[in-house]
């Protein structure tokens, strides 16, 4: 999902997306980046501001990440991907 198609999603229902946080400073997954820059984690599992996987519930936000956790170790190294709830992310809140 593009963050542009978020105004298409249902505001009514929580939206749970994988989230993670760079842990330094030029971040091997985002060169040039900030330590603790906020990224979401797209489909091919890279960090990115625009692109994102949206799942209906933590549970199922969760099932993903653990079903690519080797993946998700080997492209976003030294990070921990968490579930968030989307609003509270586009928020800066998590």
């Amino acid at each position: 999902m593009e963050r542009s198609d978020v105004d298409l999603l249902d505001a009514r229902q929580p939206h749970w997306v994988a989230a993670v946080e760079a842990p330094c400073r030029n971040w091997a997954a985002a060169p040039g980046c900030r330590s603790h820059a906020r990224y979401l984690v797209d489909k091919d599992m890279m960090p990115s501001v625009s692109r994102f996987e949206r799942f209906d519930s933590r549970g199922d936000c969760l099932q993903w990440i653990m079903a690519h956790r080797v993946q998700l170790t080997a492209q976003l190294p030294g990070a921990t991907v968490r579930p968030v709830p989307l609003a509270n992310w586009l928020l800066g809140l998590v």
